[in-house]
């Protein structure tokens, strides 16, 4: 991200300003930072966020606040609306310093309604901004990074990995096709990304399943698009992964156990975060990027 750019927001009244950005699917902001913070949503479809080899999935019921400064990327999984909260850090009483999920209930998306309106008062405004800071509380679930080495023989695998996270080829099978031994792919793994071949692959896998699971795929689905054989395997790695279920997850996780989300989301059976035995994906999943 070396050639990201400083893109600077107009000041408002008080210390929040709203943008709205369409983003047709698979289109994506180059890399960029703000002298704001930034809490990035969607009221619709689905966003990607990548910080460096970090990577979130933002459906309606998650938002992502961005520290100022930090280099990202934005993208749409599929047609969406970035509609942003600009932050000036110093009337800001908010300074975490790492990009942080949060839940976005209904409340919340109200009031990241209300304050795009252009006709609001001033003291009306203001009192607005300071109830939408305390709606903001982190999610606990953990984000989902995919390092990407630098060995040109482990980028190869990883490569053929991101173009086909069900490809089912052992470590053996994938350190004879470029040409090395298990024991030097292994090492040369660790070494490049930090993690073992199979945690990196698994990291890779859920990456890909959660732009998929956002749009409304069924959890079986998913599971065999990105390579596991049964949907209890799957879940039991995002779970052991991300700290959650898939449904918690998209939902908000436990932040939004008693709040309304119904405007934001359908009801699970309608996402299809369920198991559906004999589903079969009819296509390979889109390749995440980087």
């Amino acid at each position: 991200m070396t050639d990201a750019v400083a893109s600077a927001v107009p000041p408002g009244v008080g210390a929040i300003v709203v943008g709205n950005f369409p983003l047709s699917s698979g289109q994506w902001i180059p890399p960029h930072s703000h002298p704001q913070h930034q809490l990035a949503w969607t009221p619709r479809g689905v966003l990607g966020v990548a910080v460096d080899d970090t990577y979130w999935v933002l459906p309606p019921t998650r938002a992502l606040w961005l520290p100022a400064g930090v280099i990202h990327r934005t993208g749409a999984t599929r047609d969406a609306v970035l509609r942003s909260l600009y932050l000036e850090p110093d009337r800001c009483s908010l300074d975490w310093k790492e990009p942080t999920p949060v839940g976005v209930d209904g409340l919340l998306a109200h009031l990241i309604h209300y304050l795009n309106r252009q006709d609001l008062p001033d003291d009306v405004r203001l009192r607005a901004e300071a109830v939408v800071l305390d709606q903001l509380h982190p999610l606990p679930t953990l984000p989902i990074e995919v390092p990407h080495p630098a060995d040109e023989r482990v980028c190869a695998v990883a490569d053929a990995l991101l173009a086909d996270p069900a490809d089912p080829r052992s470590l053996d099978a994938h350190a004879r096709a470029v040409g090395v031994s298990r024991r030097t792919l292994t090492r040369l793994f660790v070494h490049d990304t930090g993690m073992s071949f199979d945690r990196w692959r698994t990291h890779m896998r859920l990456r890909a399943a959660l732009p998929l699971l956002a749009e409304g795929r069924s959890v079986a689905w998913v599971a065999h698009a990105v390579g596991y054989a049964t949907p209890s395997a799957f879940l039991a790695a995002f779970r052991r992964t991300v700290g959650t279920s898939p449904r918690r997850y998209l939902n908000g996780d436990a932040v939004l156990a008693a709040s309304d989300t119904s405007a934001l989301l359908p009801a699970e059976e309608e996402l299809g975060l369920r198991d559906e035995p004999g589903a079969r994906p009819s296509m390979p999943p889109t390749r995440p990027a980087r």
